[in-house]
């Protein structure tokens, strides 16, 4: 909405005097909720916009408009798999009977809920070929952390003090390394052939010097590249041997899901990030959700609190000495696994395989169109996501000339077509990475509208490139001085200092 007077601040539209609404003073003696010991009270009233009602209303409002999500438009952001989330799975976990509950309940008054979490599970371990999943985690990175020290306690209580290295592939998502580190664990970077796949001779060379100390090896499946590692069981036999655990980060469940299952490929630990492949809010600042999963042998090592299942089918929560400590105070972000359960029993064991193959489907279809117009560095089938090294030469791009068009430029032009931008220069193994994944939950005709505009943007760029090079034209915030601000930046820091 271009308007002027709705795009200012609150405090602008501010005027003194004004209030949204009054309440008649207490006369209850004696009685006052915001009664505060004098050391806490403020001296002066706080400097708060004062506006009427409707103002306030209008003003977020519109400024809430300004938001781009899954349910304003095409979110093609590659290995976050940002997909939509149905709205009966918000209605399901808004019911009284959940947000009703308190976490400190007897387990006897929450039985049904206990029963949920336990299914969940359950369900998540057929999906993954694994033994028991946890659920505890409130996000992926969390979740990816909580796995590593699953392994790491493994080590531990066997005397294995000594293994501290994590093999890690270049192609890795930026959370791997750092939740390793995080951990207390050294990063060995194992190397990618031209195919963005491992390179199996370099990992040999990596366990051979680190002998008697790999912890781990992490790896994604798809990697992110969105390309398929068929060398997984070469590789899982090879970290095995070296005494090390596989660990996958289950980013690109999404592309697999109900086809083929991680702990049938050899990996032993894993977690999940509910709000990529079992469709629960993503971004924001959460809540979210990241699952472990372990294979067996390893469950004693999840950790505290847990549900358990006695032998007259009623449910308790338990702790075991044995558990690597405790994670959450409580069983994790209740609210959202009570909405993966709902995508779960929706899509059923019968559809369940569909999010996968319709995905890499969708995501094929727009790689086949644009790959004339944007440079394919890996040619070939992908799964649920791609990346192109930027847009081809004949269009205006290349990796030498700082004046040709770039990744940036094609993302902020996207802004003024109503599109959300893919990822841009990740992964780090293309200069101009960009980085597309379309989900399956989008239409056709959604797919082919962005494909029209990508196409658009290329022809833009080769008649104009200046035109890419000053977008976006029509957002509420046009393109940052990137110098100026890195200088404003500066500035602010050495006055803080």
């Amino acid at each position: 909405m271009n308007n002027t007077y709705y795009s200012k601040l609150i405090f602008e539209l501010s005027q003194p005097g004004r209030t949204g609404y009054s309440l008649p003073k207490n006369d209850v003696e004696g009685y006052c909720l915001c009664q505060l010991p004098e050391a806490l009270s403020r001296q002066q009233e706080a400097d708060l916009p004062e506006c009427d009602e409707l103002t306030v209303v209008r003003h977020y409002t519109n400024s809430s408009n300004n938001n781009f999500g899954v349910d304003t438009g095409f979110y093609p952001l590659g290995s976050c798999t940002m997909k939509y989330n149905p709205k009966l799975n918000e209605e399901l976990a808004a019911l009284p009977a959940f947000t009703g509950t308190h976490p400190l309940q007897p387990a006897e008054t929450v039985q049904g809920l206990l029963a949920l979490y336990d299914d969940v599970q359950r369900i998540l371990s057929e999906v993954t070929g694994l033994s028991r999943f946890t659920l505890n985690p409130f996000a992926g990175a969390h979740g990816e952390l909580t796995g590593l020290m699953t392994i790491r306690a493994y080590h531990e209580r066997r005397g294995d003090v000594l293994r501290t290295k994590v093999l890690v592939p270049d192609s890795a998502h930026g959370t791997n390394p750092a939740s390793a580190a995080v951990c207390g664990l050294e990063v060995v970077e194992v190397k990618s052939l031209a195919d963005g796949t491992v390179d199996v001779d370099d990992l040999k060379e990596k366990l051979k010097a680190c002998e008697g100390r790999v912890a781990a090896m992490m790896m994604t499946n798809p990697n992110t590249l969105g390309i398929f590692e068929r060398r997984i069981p070469e590789i899982a036999a090879l970290v095995h041997e070296a005494g090390g655990l596989m660990y996958y980060d289950g980013a690109n469940l999404n592309a697999i899901l109900g086809v083929c299952r991680p702990g049938d490929m050899g990996f032993d630990v894993m977690h999940i990030n509910l709000h990529k492949t079992f469709s629960t809010p993503h971004g924001g600042g959460g809540p979210g959700s990241g699952p472990i999963g372990v294979r067996r042998g390893l469950e004693q090592y999840l950790p505290n609190p847990q549900v358990v299942q006695q032998a007259d089918g009623t449910y308790t929560i338990q702790s075991d000495d044995e558990a690597l400590g405790s994670v959450s105070a409580f069983l994790g972000n209740y609210g959202i696994v009570v909405r993966a359960y709902a995508y779960l029993l929706s899509l059923g064991r019968e559809n369940i395989a569909m999010a996968g193959k319709l995905a890499v489907l969708n995501a094929n279809y727009i790689k086949e169109q644009l790959k004339a117009y944007y440079k394919l560095p890996i040619d070939g089938l992908c799964k649920h996501e791609f990346v192109f090294d930027g847009m081809r030469e004949e269009y205006g791009g290349d990796h030498h000339d700082e004046d040709a068009v770039k990744t940036l430029d094609v993302a902020k032009r996207l802004l003024d077509y109503g599109f959300h931008a893919p990822t841009i220069y990740f992964p780090l193994l293309f200069h101009e990475a960009l980085m597309i994944e379309p989900t399956e939950t989008e239409s056709k005709e959604t797919l082919d509208g962005f494909i029209e505009v990508m196409k658009k943007i290329a022809e833009e760029a080769k008649a104009d490139r200046q035109l890419l090079k000053t977008a976006p034209h029509h957002t509420p915030v046009r393109r940052l001085d990137d110098v100026l601000a890195v200088k404003a930046a500066q500035f602010a820091f050495k006055d803080l200092t």
